[in-house]
């Protein structure tokens, strides 16, 4: 009796255990979730501290699923983070529905939080960054590095690296016209000479194309790399002007070389092609890739762009980037606002575009064994940052759209690589 008594006790220990929570939903529809941005700064902080999570594509809004600890759901209350402690049973059930063939989701593993460098230089005024607010605000760590970093193969210690808003054809911005005589760009202007000369350079648009060459490596060498605003279209730029001088004098103090345009190469570039360069400095563009001069038909209560559908279960990567919890994005403005499609490879996935006047606004690539995204505009919360405006608050955008697609940026080259298929 005594042995019956002990078996049927341990199979009431299991059972009951089998009830308990093991698991911890963090849903991302629209509905529940409180803070969709913390949402993720709680799966990276999961993913530090050495558990595995699940990414589960279109389900909810694109949720998490993590181990449950009372570490997690202490952090989840801190935060502000909607969650569900769930069962084994429970999560099963999830996941068997999700693997439904008929049903477009999936399950990536998470295994390792990646390490993160933001460029950017050390005084940014007078623009702030979408990327690194939302770090912040998310609680993702991440180190700030710039040119000497760059140069000093530093990047080799990171896999994922933000392009702050940033000039990399050594032109200040373009910010000539307007702005020449304002005390920030005459100081911006002597410290990146001066930086151009410590490390060795003779011009700036020298050296920034030194810069431009590492971050290509980096690259193609297995890193993931995101920029938005300027730093998509001049980053190509600058690469497709390797050992050409498109430089007025005001910028490098000598002329441009005659019939530039005939001589950059565009099968330097990650993503731009068939590009014209603007040739007038005073003009705030540097080339026919950004659109917002086009865009004057548009209104801003009817900017809005739109989020392609991918398989999840074939092409895990774009669904990743494309997670939200609404299919149309408010639209928004910067230096670089949206992409030219003549001007886009055919090689690159269109992730976002304005279909109404077909331009897109989020795009993908692969170089090497790396991958690259670009997003168009300066703030996803902010529609026409201008020069001294103040920084976006965050706590009052606890659940932007925009903004999360900078965070699955963030996150997906935390997926286990047997699964990313591209």
């Amino acid at each position: 009796m005594k042995l019956v008594a002990k078996m049927i006790f341990v199979l009431v220990l299991l059972v009951s255990h089998s009830i308990y929570a093991s698991f911890i939903l963090i849903p991302m529809d629209e509905i529940t979730q409180t803070n969709h941005l913390k949402a993720y700064g709680i799966t990276y902080w999961s993913l530090e501290k050495g558990n595995t999570a699940k990414w589960l594509l279109n389900y909810e809004g694109g949720s998490f699923l993590l181990e449950d600890n009372e570490a997690t759901r202490n952090e989840c209350k801190i935060r502000g983070v909607t969650f569900h402690v769930i069962s084994d049973t429970q999560a099963s059930k999830i996941l068997e529905e999700i693997s439904s063939p008929s049903l477009n989701m999936d399950a990536i593993t998470l295994e390792k939080a990646p390490k993160i460098a933001v460029y950017s230089p050390k005084g940014k005024l007078p623009w702030d960054d979408a990327v690194t607010l939302v770090l912040t605000y998310a609680e993702i760590p991440f180190d700030l590095i710039y040119d000497e970093e760059v140069l000093e193969e530093k990047l080799l210690l990171y896999e994922w690296l933000h392009l702050h808003h940033e000039d990399f054809t050594g032109q200040y911005g373009r910010f000539y016209g307007a702005y020449r005589a304002a005390p920030w760009y005459i100081e911006q202007k002597k410290s990146a000479e001066d930086l151009a000369s410590k490390l060795g350079f003779s011009k700036v648009s020298e050296e920034k194309l030194a810069v431009s060459l590492k971050i290509r490596d980096f690259v193609i060498g297995g890193g993931f790399m995101f920029a938005m605003c300027s730093a998509t279209d001049s980053f190509d730029i600058a690469l497709a002007a390797e050992g050409v001088d498109i430089c007025e004098t005001m910028f490098d103090g000598d002329p441009s070389e005659v019939d530039y345009q005939h001589k950059i190469d565009f099968n330097k570039t990650l993503a731009f092609k068939d590009f014209t360069l603007v040739r007038n400095p005073i003009e705030y563009e540097f080339s026919s890739i950004d659109m917002t001069r086009k865009r004057s038909s548009i209104k801003r209560t009817s900017d809005y762009f739109s989020l392609q559908e991918y398989s999840a279960k074939w092409d895990p990567i774009p669904t990743m980037l494309c997670q939200n919890h609404t299919q149309l994005i408010k639209g928004f403005m910067g230096q670089t606002t949206s992409f030219e499609r003549a001007n886009i490879k055919s090689n690159i996935l269109v992730l976002g575009e304005n279909k109404t006047n077909r331009e897109a606004r989020y795009i993908h690539g692969v170089k090497g064994k790396g991958l690259f995204t670009f997003y168009g505009g300066h703030d996803p919360e902010d529609y026409q940052h201008r020069v001294g405006d103040p920084k976006t608050e965050l706590d009052l955008h606890p659940n932007s759209p925009g903004y999360r697609l900078i965070l699955n940026n963030v996150l997906f080259p935390a997926a286990k690589k047997k699964k990313q298929k591209t």
